[in-house]
């Protein structure tokens, strides 16, 4: 399991260095998935080439094949890389804790203040510059997804099996990645797909390292779980979250931003633990805070937890939803990372996965369109019904409770976005404030 220093690799750290400087990558890395990515090749391929150009975007398409967020593994696999699985760990971990301690101390700020006046008004311009950053999310992603018409296709019928049919979300995912590698022979032209550049992978395939991984990470990954069905039973909302988000980290293809589409709906209509505007400002919270986006999936454990606590008190129910919601998260990207990694090389010639995983991309894109959809409709409207004609559901949103407000907040967000590139922190900043001004005198 232990990673191969490759020759390419001009200066190969310590472990201490390489503790050192992704602490310091943990704590600076804001911005989302992309920013974090060009935070990384900046510290590791630019200035202290540890790792290679192209070793680098090896790595990354190799991220991209892998459910998770895409920017944690790659600091894993980086890590493994250049000190094996101690090496993997140390930089996966790093990249995590920074952020997530950050997040823990603002869900609970987040319940304790949640009845103050001046809370609710600063949080009203938090929502609506969300409603901004996902729109240039869709736009962005969609620009580089989709280039050929097919693609287009899938994301549209992405779209409308979500929005419209509400089908499941691992069923739209999984299903675009197989109609990709089904077209993969026939009809490659249609994703795009280009053939690696580099000559096929000799010798003995690692099965034994990635076997040891499974079972090592998929014990780790068991053992809260386990805890939890022996001392509180299947029953207890603990159990609920850790097998939501165990299921999440299996099927959370395409970023973060596909992942909380299907993950915002599932804990406010399925589970009912947090409602459509606590959603948007959690995502705000992790927007401002260094490590992963899906690190919100630990502020709605939080708030599952400590709203219905027994036997423990709220702030260690919280508590306790917190920590289980991060571990069932992130413990199956380090299994996907010490499973997978000594087979990178070889996955470049995976043609069929490859094109499994262009279409995949594409119909993420209507993923990320229906969770804008869904976020706009929940941030301006304080009442949104649902009506079913045959298979087909149909969002009622009650005019007379659009919130004006918000719709001249989130028209103020995406102008200093689109027009003036803005960065996330600056428009969450200034929304926050202007949140403050018109919810306090209005």
């Amino acid at each position: 399991m232990d990673g191969v220093v490759d020759q390419q690799i001009d200066a190969s750290p310590t472990f201490a260095e390489l503790v050192r400087v992704f602490a310091r990558i943990g704590c600076l890395s804001f911005g989302g998935p992309a920013g974090q990515i060009a935070l990384m090749h900046r510290e590791l391929v630019d200035e202290r080439e540890w790792v290679s150009e192209e070793q680098y975007l090896h790595a990354l398409n190799f991220c991209h094949l892998l459910p998770g967020p895409e920017a944690q593994q790659l600091a894993t696999w980086i890590g493994w890389k250049l000190h094996g699985w101690r090496g993997g760990f140390a930089a996966g971990l790093l990249f995590v804790i920074p952020g997530a301690l950050v997040i823990l101390a603002l869900s609970i700020f987040y319940v304790l203040a949640a009845r103050l006046d001046w809370f609710a008004a600063s949080f009203l311009g938090i929502k609506a510059a969300v409603l901004a950053i996902v729109v240039q999310a869709l736009l962005r992603i969609a620009g580089r997804a989709l280039d050929t018409g097919f693609k287009w296709m899938l994301a549209a019928l992405a779209f409308v099996a979500l929005f419209f049919f509400d089908l499941p979300f691992p069923l739209v995912v999984l299903g675009a990645g197989a109609i990709g590698m089904a077209v993969a022979h026939a009809r490659p032209e249609w994703l795009a797909v280009k053939a690696s550049g580099s000559a096929p992978v000799a010798g003995a395939r690692p099965w034994r390292d990635s076997i040891r991984a499974v079972l090592i990470w998929g014990l780790i990954w068991a053992m809260p779980m386990a805890l939890v069905l022996v001392t509180l039973g299947e029953g207890h909302v603990l159990w609920k979250i850790g097998a939501f988000f165990s299921q999440l980290a299996v099927v959370t293809f395409g970023g973060a931003y596909a992942v909380l589409a299907y993950m915002a709906q599932e804990a406010v209509q399925g589970h009912g633990w947090v409602s459509a505007g606590e959603m948007a400002d959690g995502l705000g919270l992790a927007e401002t805070t260094p490590g992963p986006l899906i690190m919100v999936t630990q502020f709605v454990g939080y708030l599952a937890a400590f709203r219905a606590p027994e036997p423990f008190t709220p702030l260690v129910a919280g508590l306790l939803g917190a920590v289980l919601t991060t571990w069932v998260t992130f413990a199956p990207c380090f299994l996907w990372i010490f499973t997978f990694a000594p087979w990178i090389e070889r996955m470049e010639h995976a043609r069929r996965l490859r094109s499994g995983l262009a279409s995949l991309t594409a119909a993420v894109v209507g993923v990320i369109a229906n969770l804008t959809l869904w976020f706009l409709l929940h941030v301006l409207f304080g009442r949104v019904g649902e009506s079913h004609v045959g298979p087909l559901r149909l969002y009622d949103p009650d005019w007379s409770s659009l919130d004006w407000r918000a719709g001249l907040l989130a028209v103020l967000a995406a102008v200093l976005i689109f027009r003036f590139k803005w960065n996330v922190i600056k428009v969450l900043g200034l929304a926050i404030m202007a949140g403050l001004l018109l919810g306090l005198t209005g």
